[in-house]
């Protein structure tokens, strides 16, 4: 399994970001417009562990290699609403097949329920977009970043209905769009 694009995506990803992104509420018929300062740093290997123990995974005799980042975002609406999390997160690959890298993709706290989550991703090497699939309990989550440049990465977000099992995602609920640039300067949490 060749994971040097994979790892070097991530490298990529480690530092600052700040995001503008449009939301559109398709049940409310609603377009908002949002503002998220990212900060992305690597994970230590208890970390690492942490976040597998949380999740209950089978442990790893060598974490090191595994992509981990510890994650803080402020996120500002229009309307003047605004969020703050921090969350641990792990990439686990499992399976190459071509082009396109597969694994599980481990969280201490998800974005929509507050709990440790075990979702899915892919990663193409070609294009270099990273897909990650959550199932909630009410909603599917499948949000994409593809990295144009080192600095610059474009995000789609889809959140479907969830389906009754073995039926296909076809009720979507919102649909984000994003882009987001590396370096410029953050806020930090609390501060104006």
């Amino acid at each position: 399994m060749d994971t040097t694009v994979f790892h070097q995506f991530f490298d990529h990803c480690v530092g600052n970001w700040q995001t503008e992104r449009t939301y559109h509420y398709l049940t409310k018929q609603e377009v908002e417009r949002s503002h998220t300062d990212f900060q992305i740093a690597p994970l230590s290997a208890a970390l690492k562990l942490k976040v597998l123990a949380d999740n209950l995974y089978p442990t790893m005799p060598d974490v090191d290699p595994l992509p981990g980042f510890s994650l803080g975002f402020q996120t500002v609406s229009e309307h003047g609403d605004k969020v703050s999390q921090s969350l641990n997160l792990l990439f686990v690959p499992q399976e190459q097949t071509g082009e396109i890298l597969t694994g599980d993709y481990l969280r201490d706290r998800a974005y929509e329920e507050s709990r440790p989550i075990i979702s899915q991703f892919s990663f193409n090497n070609s294009t270099r977009e990273l897909l990650m699939t959550t199932q909630y309990t009410r909603v599917v989550s499948v949000d994409s970043i593809t990295l144009i440049n080192p600095t610059l990465r474009i995000r789609r977000i889809y959140n479907y209905q969830r389906p009754e099992a073995g039926q296909p995602l076809d009720t979507l609920l919102l649909v984000g769009f994003g882009v987001e640039q590396k370096g410029q300067s953050c806020n930090n949490p609390g501060q104006s």
